[in-house]
């Protein structure tokens, strides 16, 4: 297994003026907590990190755009070289507390800057600025509708819920309240319904309760059940269709004991990487 840190807090909004998002502490946090031997993993690649500013860039509308592309193209260097074919088709298993489907087509550009942190999913699919969506040697969009997976969102049955053009695509939506109902299997056996090639895991860790992780840039209830989810990636890491997994974006400045870091150890440290 290759772990690779990437220590960002690019496309985060401040929660508060003068805040910095802490996510780009969390690689050395989980480090700390014991992730690489909880995966059986040797030395990590460990990228530097890049400067967040509140501020915009010239010539886009997205937070830290600029960087951010910088940064993707020297993560995409790394996955490539560890192994992951770079090209080809990919689905994509999106299990988040949000379906992050912010694009223009849902909000006003020019009334706010747009976070990336909230746009990932629609990013992907070819919704958004070209700085996000187009990359050199990818056909675009990275992943066609029909070959995402969302599970866990939590805002989707809300009236003001943000991003509700997400109901009118052709991804395979599993919500939390959905999740919950028919239990990790179903949940397993509807996302292996959908792969028909290689994929990819995106895990942002606030699909799990505000009560078990409230270390996270946006936590909320009600979430997946630890051994819920561990169920459903136990599925699918060992596939050898499995490229990779992305997980994010856990906030060590909100978890000043670590014993949040140590429970999200716990948890990858019983996936079936080995």
């Amino acid at each position: 297994m290759i772990v690779i840190a990437a220590p960002s807090n690019l496309g985060l909004r401040p929660l508060r003026p003068g805040h910095e998002p802490g996510t780009w502490r969390a690689p050395a946090a989980l480090f700390d907590a014991g992730l690489l031997d909880a995966l059986g993993a040797g030395a990590p690649v460990v990228m530097p990190r890049p400067s967040w500013k509140p501020g915009h860039d010239p010539g886009t509308r997205l937070r830290n755009g600029l960087a951010m592309r910088d940064f993707n193209l020297a993560l995409a260097d790394h996955v490539a070289a560890a192994g992951a074919r770079r090209g080809g088709p990919l689905s994509l298993v999106h299990v988040d507390g949000h379906s992050d489907f912010r694009h223009p087509g849902n909000y006003d550009p020019d009334s706010m800057l747009g976070a990336v942190a909230g746009m990932d999913l629609a990013l992907a699919t070819g919704r958004g600025e070209a700085l996000m969506t187009d990359w050199p040697g990818v056909e675009a969009p990275l992943v066609q509708d029909r070959d995402v997976v969302q599970i866990g969102e939590r805002d989707g049955r809300r009236p003001d819920f943000a991003w509700a053009d997400v109901n009118d695509t052709d991804f395979e939506r599993i919500d939390v309240f959905t999740a919950n109902e028919i239990g990790p299997q179903a949940v397993l056996e509807r996302t292996r319904h959908r792969l028909h090639q290689r994929f990819w895991i995106h895990l942002d860790v606030d699909v799990l309760d505000e009560a078990v992780m409230p270390a996270v840039d946006s936590p909320g209830a009600p979430g997946i059940a630890p051994d819920d989810l561990v169920t459903i990636l136990s599925g699918l890491v060992p596939d050898p269709r499995c490229v990779g997994i992305t997980v994010t974006v856990f906030d060590p400045d909100l978890d000043p004991d670590g014993r949040h870091a140590r429970t999200l150890v716990g948890l990858l440290g019983r996936l079936p990487f080995r």
